[in-house]
């Protein structure tokens, strides 16, 4: 059931009844899990995220925070304008979400509960209102510059007075439009903002509206008044349209920000079937499945929960869930994750888990905790801007009094080309446009984003620290190197290995039995030797003679000798009368550890490897993965004094890492990574999450760091240098309002589609 709030001031009895009963919906615990979970280790307490509509500028987000916070119950509220979403943390028994909604409808914003947000209709209908609103406003702008033309083009004397008062109440007629219906979001949010005693950005703005507005219709019904020489209408209608087209902008690129978290909350179905007791299957809600349940997903559908293939098999698609792009096979005993996509065969799935202890529902809270903060940098931009928008009206107020005794006409241009000039639009979105346009790309790429702020700490990270076991490697032993005597056929030995090691169940016969194929090849008369190897008789599949082959230790095979000069882990391969083959084995090296060490050794990181191994089996893999800085025998306490000990001098330190003992080591860096297998702990310790495990990820993350970083400082210095250059222009009275107008509008749209470029997904290496 989805269930959809908002206050929309409708003064009929049968919408306000309708209301009623949604908020009365809203607080049945029942419907919590829609837009809430519980918050870990404290029970009766809720996290809970929520869509504000109505907010436009870095104000509101400091009001929509100061409505929920004295709230009784409400314990923490975390406010983004950008995504336009707050958190709320909140006890149960003491608060309702219908209390919230109410304080925000006292302070001026609509809200909705966030899991709804994209089936909520007056979501819809405000982004519809939103186009309309600017569809007018340009038509009107082309007419009313069509009349503004000869004004400008005609030479003085060249248009009569009753010509002149024509044009003038034609583009009076074609502004009212734009005033009453496209402008009318700008004037309710600087009512709101001046009834609660603030100033937002919108307060400027529609004050330069409705100054501008009203000494031009001042001039067009009595021209012979002070300011009656000058009107306009051309710089109004403008103005909106460009401010609308930024706002319509940002809207799209803020949708298309979001847009993996979104894609991720509406993954899952409503409904799914489940088969009954009597065998038949029957569609019910999603949440209503418990662990054990036996589910049919059919081809085109989403898999509702975490669990095992019973039977069928199909090609899955888990590429917003871990990265993979590759569809993956799976048949039964294959495990499959909530969120992926079902491609091409019916599967049963036996239910594991459901709800919030699915993967899935991880993911997504992490997606929610990050939309809901805000970087440190933009935090500084939501407390400079209340003075500094003060220091708009001031300026405004000092160049209308400065140029009045003067011309009257020519100050009041002054006064508006100043209003607008100045709000601070493209520094408010200067950062938060930049990270969550960057948190995007990351997101399709299956790294979730915990904490914003770290990107800012990752773009100056110098040193890159990898766990070992877990990190760099997968959890199954490899052949990494085999040694034939001179003249030998290596894969004809690789495949009489094989006959032998796919008979047993030790885990270096395993490793042995995967490194290559041996199907012309049977063994019989097996006999394993505990802590010796494996005998046998091997004979082709299509008849012929058979040899007696062994299979383990040097000594075991009757060759000491054959040992490699190595420390790893050796398998050796004789026919009682010579030796044939020696099989060194390793830890499973991750399929792109290499080439990720590579592309951070090009992009100038140290890299280093630390692991509580041996310091030979740890230089080894640190070898093959092309790593110099090889680090064993390191507790987790050696760990953390290492890393502090890069800290001490002067490294910014990434570490990566999956283990418990991690966890430490994990809080104590500059910036955190852990592999999407990784325990909870260090999961809880990190600021990313790499969910498919894919090491190619780590480069790929620093330099969109880097891409982030430089953006939000081009976007500062725009907004510091238009500014500076602007803000004189218009107060000396070399700055038209209809150049104001266009200026600040241009310099959002700048700042927006320069932030634009980092939701393309990073390449990596």
């Amino acid at each position: 059931m989805s269930t959809v709030l908002a206050f929309s001031g409708d003064k009929t009895a049968a919408a306000r009844a309708g209301e009623t009963s949604h908020v009365a919906a809203i607080d049945d615990p029942a419907e919590w899990a829609g837009f809430s979970r519980p918050v870990a280790g404290r029970e009766g307490w809720w996290e809970s995220y929520l869509s504000i509509t109505g907010m436009y500028c870095a104000a509101c987000s400091l009001s929509v925070e100061q409505a929920l916070c004295g709230l009784p119950g409400v314990e923490g509220v975390q406010v983004n304008g950008a995504t336009a979403t707050a958190r709320l943390i909140w006890q149960g028994g003491v608060s309702r979400p219908s209390v919230w909604l109410g304080a925000l409808q006292r302070a001026g914003y609509r809200a909705l509960p966030a899991g709804d947000l994209l089936s909520a209709v007056p979501r819809l209908q405000a982004q519809r209102l939103l186009l309309w609103r600017w569809l007018v406003a340009g038509f009107c702008m082309m007419q009313v510059m069509m009349y503004a033309t000869p004004a400008y083009v005609a030479a003085p004397g060249e248009i009569t007075p009753d010509m002149q008062a024509l044009l003038r109440w034609a583009s009076w007629v074609l502004t009212l439009p734009v005033i009453v219906f496209s402008c009318t979001p700008f004037f309710s949010s600087a009512w709101r903002d001046l009834r609660h005693r603030r100033i937002g950005m919108d307060v400027p703005v529609a004050l330069g509206i409705l100054i501008a507005f009203g000494a031009s219709s001042a001039a067009t019904f009595d021209p012979a008044s002070p300011w009656g020489t000058e009107v306009w209408y051309d710089s109004v209608t403008m103005f909106v349209f460009f401010l609308l087209s930024g706002r319509l902008l940002e809207q799209r690129l803020r949708d298309r920000t979001a847009g993996s978290l979104e894609a991720l909350m509406r993954r899952l179905p409503d409904s799914v079937e489940r088969q009954a007791p009597d065998g038949r299957f029957e569609r019910v809600a999603v949440r209503r499945l418990r662990a054990g349940d036996l589910i049919r997903v059919l081809p085109g559908e989403v898999i509702p929960a975490d669990g095992q293939v019973a039977t069928g098999e199909s090609r899955v698609d888990e590429a917003l869930l871990t990265g993979e792009s590759t569809p993956l096979l799976r048949s039964a005993g294959s495990a499959v994750i909530a969120g992926s996509h079902n491609l091409s065969g019916m599967l049963l799935v036996r239910v594991g888990c459901v709800g919030p202890d699915t993967r899935y529902a991880a993911m997504v809270a992490l997606m929610e905790q990050a939309s809901a903060q805000k970087p440190d940098m933009a935090q500084i931009a939501d407390c400079i801007a209340s003075p500094f928008l003060l220091l708009v009206l001031l300026a405004a107020a000092a160049a209308a009094v400065g140029w009045w005794p003067l011309d009257p006409a020519h100050a009041i241009s002054v006064a508006v080309a100043v209003l607008i000039v100045t709000c601070p639009c493209a520094l408010s979105l200067a950062t938060p446009a930049a990270t969550l346009a960057a948190a995007g790309a990351l997101a399709r790429r299956g790294v979730m984003v915990r904490r914003l702020q770290a990107f800012e700490a990752c773009a100056l990270v110098d040193t890159v620290v990898f766990d070992k076991t877990g990190t760099l490697t997968d959890d199954r032993m490899k052949v990494v190197r085999v040694v034939t005597p001179a003249g030998a056929d290596t894969a004809a030995m690789g495949a009489l290995a094989v006959a032998l090691a796919r008979q047993s169940l030790h885990p270096l016969s395993r490793a042995i039995a995967d490194s290559c194929a041996a199907d012309e090849l049977v063994a019989t008369e097996l006999e394993e030797v505990s802590g010796g190897g494996v005998r046998a008789r091997v004979r082709p599949v299509d008849g012929g003679a058979s040899r007696t082959v062994f299979l383990g230790s040097a000594l075991f095979c009757g060759f000491p000798a054959a040992a490699l000069p190595c420390g790893g882990p050796q398998v050796h391969l004789a026919d009682g009368q010579q030796w044939l083959a020696s099989f060194e084995l390793d830890e499973g090296l991750r399929p792109d550890a290499a080439r990720s060490a590579r592309a951070l050794l090009a992009q100038g990181y140290r890299v280093e490897l630390l692991s509580g191994d041996q310091p030979g089996a740890v230089a080894r893999l640190g070898a093959r993965a092309g790593i110099t800085h090889c680090f064993g025998e390191h507790s987790p306490h050696d760990k953390l004094a290492h890393v502090q000990q890069l800290q001490q001098a002067g490294h910014h330190v990434l570490m990566v890492g999956d283990g418990m003992n991690d966890g430490p080591v994990l809080a104590c860096a500059n910036v955190s990574i852990a592999m999407g297998q990784a325990v909870p702990l260090a999961q809880a310790k990190s600021d990313f999450v790499v969910l498919g495990g894919q090491l190619s990820a780590v480069p790929a993350l620093l330099q969109l760091a880097r891409c982030t970083r430089r953006v939000v400082r081009q976007n500062l210095a725009w907004a510091a240098f238009y500014n500076a250059v602007c803000v004189p222009l218009a107060i000396a009275g070399l700055m038209p309002p209809w150049l104001a107008g266009l200026g600040m509008a241009g310099s959002s749209l700048l700042v927006v589609l320069n932030s634009a470029r980092l939701s393309r997904t990073p390449s990596g290496d």
